[in-house]
């Protein structure tokens, strides 16, 4: 692509990665869409011209792959991270020594723009296996790639979300009552789109004034609220009438004990460690007012998609 710059973006299969995918060809880069399913890739051609957009087999795991990737790119996106890893070694191969990876041959690549996503929670001391690997893979960033810049952010929501779906699913098929866990937790939910704008004015302002330095910000939405409040906002957003059972910590890890041993581990204990920290940003560091962005309530968002799990939901086109 004679005249365009490169972007490689890892894990731009994903959730997130999809919204950033289309943000930076939009902005006429030559994107890489890097990730260990090339398939789940294919359909993000369509976004740019012919050949502007394309799929490449590049796990975080695999030295040459990646090598290869960051070769020539202006602009690395690293969005590739694992939540419920079956062992503490596979969430540092991905969220440790993956980040370190990509951040150290990017740098050898000459790449002018790293931007590696973490996650609010991201601690050394932070009571869960999740939220130590992605402060040790910060640390693995910067040490490889001192001018980096660190997107932490709360929980994503969206139409393809694994969060608010998460509960639709559970206000349609729990009988009775409407469990929660980490009840008391606070969350500060944040629109998909408006983090992949955050980061394409991040890489549009390093494109301008290069920076020497580390950056970190951290992105999260308008509205603060208890896991609590969350399922009652699904609640009404799916016209669902039952009481809510705030699950008591034993019971909880008895349970995630169990599933999350089974398909899908869709409760595990390390994530009841999580729920023990608000998830909110740290109003001392930079967000989306010192992006220019103004970040979308749940309100203009999610009751769109929530409308599939209402009674009938299923004959809803949405």
């Amino acid at each position: 692509m004679i005249g365009r710059k490169t972007a490689a973006v890892f894990g731009g299969a994903g959730f997130l990665g999809k919204y950033v995918v289309r943000k930076l060809a939009a902005d006429g880069y030559a994107v890489r869409v890097a990730g260990r399913r090339t398939d789940l890739a294919n359909g993000l051609r369509q976004l740019g011209d012919v050949g502007q957009v394309v799929p490449f087999y590049a796990p975080v795991q695999n030295e040459d792959a990646v090598a290869d990737v960051v070769s020539g790119a202006a602009v690395v996106v690293n969005l590739a991270a694992i939540l419920g890893a079956p062992s503490g070694a596979a969430l540092n191969a991905v969220n440790v020594e993956g980040a370190a990876r990509v951040a150290r041959l990017a740098a050898a690549a000459g790449t002018h723009t790293l931007i590696h996503m973490s996650a609010i929670g991201a601690s050394s001391t932070s009571p869960s296996a999740y939220g130590r690997s992605r402060a040790a893979g910060e640390e693995e960033v910067t040490r490889h790639f001192p001018s980096a810049a660190i997107v932490r952010a709360s929980v994503l929501f969206g139409p393809e979300d694994h969060f608010f779906n998460m509960f639709g699913g559970v206000a349609r098929y729990t009988p009775f009552v409407m469990p929660v866990y980490g009840a008391s937790t606070k969350l500060q939910p944040v629109y998909v789109a408006d983090v992949a704008e955050a980061i394409r004015v991040i890489v549009s302002a390093f494109d301008e004034k290069p920076s020497s330095r580390s950056s970190l910000c951290e992105l999260g939405g308008p509205e603060i609220l208890t896991m609590r409040a969350v399922s009652e906002r699904v609640l009404a957003m799916t016209g669902r009438r039952k009481p809510i059972f705030e699950v008591p910590a034993i019971l909880a890890s008895l349970q995630a004990s169990v599933l999350e041993h089974l398909p899908g581990r869709m409760l595990t204990r390390d994530q009841l460690k999580m729920l023990t920290v608000d998830n909110v940003v740290n109003e001392s560091l930079p967000g989306f007012r010192d992006l220019g962005i103004a970040p979308a309530a749940m309100d203009m968002i999610v009751p769109a998609y929530m409308k599939r799990y209402a009674p009938g939901g299923d004959r809803v086109n949405v």
